[in-house]
Parts: C-alpha cells; sequence; structure tokens
C-alpha cells in the first residue's frame, strides 16, 4: 500500500532542512507532503529544494487545518503525521506501521514523560489522558501526539470534526475510540526541538482549548458520561440541602425543588444526546434510513 507522509509546517524552515533530506532519503517511495501553513520564512522554498510535494494555505489557519489540507491532498492508503520541527525520529516509522499491519486503524506514538516539553506540559498532558480514558473506556496512553500513523479511508471519515486550530490528535482519537475502530500506541523517543525552533503551543490557552475539546468530543462520544455525573451531582445536593432544611425548618424549600427538577432535566438531555450520538456514529457505508427498504 501506498504511503504518505504528511508533515504540517508553520516558520519551520530552519528545522525541515535538517530533517527532510534524512526523510527523504530512508523513504524515497513514499509521497512526502509538507503542508505549509502561511508560513513567514523559507519554509515553502526549503520544501520545495528537497523535492517533495508541497500544499500551502494563504494566511495561517492552523495545525488542524494545515492537517485537513494534507489529509485531502494524500494520495496513499496509509497515512503518516509527523511534526515538521524534528522532534520525531524518522526511524520509528517502520515500528508504527508494523503494528498497524497487525490490524489496527491507528497507531500513535506514545511519548514517555521525558518526552515532554516541561514538566508543567507533562502533567497537563497526564490529566487529559486520564479524562480522556475515562470518556472513552479505553486506556489513552498519549492524546496530544502529533506522531501517528492511519489507514487514510477511515481518518477521511472524521474529517469535518477537526479543529482548525489544536488540537486534531484529540478529536481524531477519541472519535476513533467512539466509532469502534482500533486503536493501538507504540513508544517513542523524541529529540529535543531544533534550533532556532520555537513551539507555537501556550500552556493556559491551548491548555483551556484542549479541555474543551474533550468535553466537546465527549459529549459527541458518550454524552451520559458528562450529562449524569452532573445530575447526580444536583440530586444529591438537592437531597441533602431538603433533610438539613427539613430538620432546621420543618419544610420543602424552592431550592431543593430547583436542584431536583434540575437533576432530572440534565439526565433527560443527556439520554437524548446519546441517542443522537448514535445516529452520527453510523458506519458511513450504511445507506441513509430513507433509502432502505
Amino acid at each position: 500500500m501506498k504511503l504518505s507522509i504528511i508533515l504540517p509546517a508553520r516558520n519551520e524552515a530552519t528545522a525541515l532542512a535538517v530533517f527532510l533530506p534524512e526523510l527523504v532519503k530512508r523513504y524515497p517511495d513514499s509521497e512526502i507532503i509538507v503542508v505549509n501553513d502561511g508560513s513567514d520564512d523559507s519554509t515553502e522554498n526549503v520544501a520545495l529544494g528537497c523535492g517533495v510535494k508541497v500544499v500551502s494555505n494563504p494566511y495561517q489557519k492552523g495545525n488542524g487545518a494545515a492537517i485537513k489540507l494534507g489529509a485531502r491532498s494524500a494520495t496513499g492508503d496509509i497515512l503518516v503525521f509527523m511534526d515538521a520541527d524534528g522532534q520525531h525520529l524518522p526511524g520509528d516509522i517502520p515500528r508504527l506501521l508494523a503494528k498497524l499491519a497487525c490490524g489496527y486503524d491507528m497507531v500513535v506514538g506514545a511519548r514517555d514523560g521525558a518526552g515532554q516539553a516541561n514538566r508543567h506540559r507533562g502533567l497537563a498532558n497526564a490529566f487529559y489522558n486520564r479524562l480522556a480514558s475515562w470518556m472513552v473506556g479505553n486506556e489513552v496512553k498519549d492524546l496530544t501526539s502529533g506522531f501517528r500513523v492511519v489507514r487514510r479511508d477511515k481518518f477521511l471519515e472524521f474529517l469535518y470534526l477537526l479543529p482548525n486550530g489544536f488540537s486534531y490528535p484529540t478529536t481524531i482519537t477519541m472519535a476513533f475510540f467512539r466509532a469502534g475502530y482500533s486503536v493501538a500506541y507504540e513508544p517513542i523517543a523524541v529529540q529535543s526541538r531544533m534550533q532556532g525552533t520555537s513551539s507555537h503551543i501556550r500552556l493556559w490557552r491551548d491548555g483551556i482549548r484542549f479541555l474543551l475539546i474533550i468535553f466537546k468530543i465527549g459529549t459527541l462520544y458518550s454524552p451520559l458520561k458528562l450529562f449524569a455525573p452532573v445530575a447526580f451531582a444536583h440530586a444529591l445536593v438537592g437531597l441533602g440541602y431538603y433533610v438539613f432544611t427539613f430538620i432546621e425548618h420543618g419544610r420543602l424549600s424552592l431550592a431543593t425543588i430547583f436542584l431536583l427538577s434540575s437533576s432530572v432535566t440534565i439526565f433527560l438531555i443527556g439520554l437524548v444526546s446519546e441517542q443522537i450520538t448514535q445516529l452520527m456514529y453510523r458506519s458511513s457505508d450504511r445507506k441513509p434510513l430513507q433509502d432502505q427498504s
């Protein structure tokens, strides 16, 4: 099967000048695509000089938009996504492909603690991994890794879900689990970011975005896992407040009625959302309901 290696790049000329020649040498028969996301430096010229395919956004649209453009432009059956800053090792690609050949639909390169940019980023990622694992019911070892291999036909099914900014890895990982596709993790080592390059991720700004994306995909994945605990908390507080007011004042308060009715409403919203979710994740090769006889 044909391999397409996609590298979203924003002002990564320095890293690409070192990283791309090795990638081209190792995988001469693969389609290598650099997605230039409105760079202000010579990213496009460096990529063209290495003889790889270049597709460009006229202005910066974000990492997710670059990923989507690369996936649409690719012709391979298997897509390999790597960061263009030189942190991912081309030599790790065969290990991910070998695992994919075992019957998986996506294999993610999982970083260990040493592979995190800093302590705060590592703690944040550990929290995201635990939250996502609880939502999907499977262990998520690295929710935000940008190094992964995936079957193109299945990846394209969820293209409409991917945000234009950060983080496409979060969205696609949870979507694959929700759709029942097989996801595996392969340990990888990462290099330090090459001199002259800097991360485009900001801890607080993008951390909040990651969290919102997890909840957003969580409501698409399994709404009751979000709505049920909130409904239970409302009911618990309502009952507790009822006991307090009954003992102290011998009456049922309006606050208790509001909290209990809110818990029922929230639970029912979650239940309806769960049914809608089931319809959204129908197999893509299934005919629309109105076309079935």
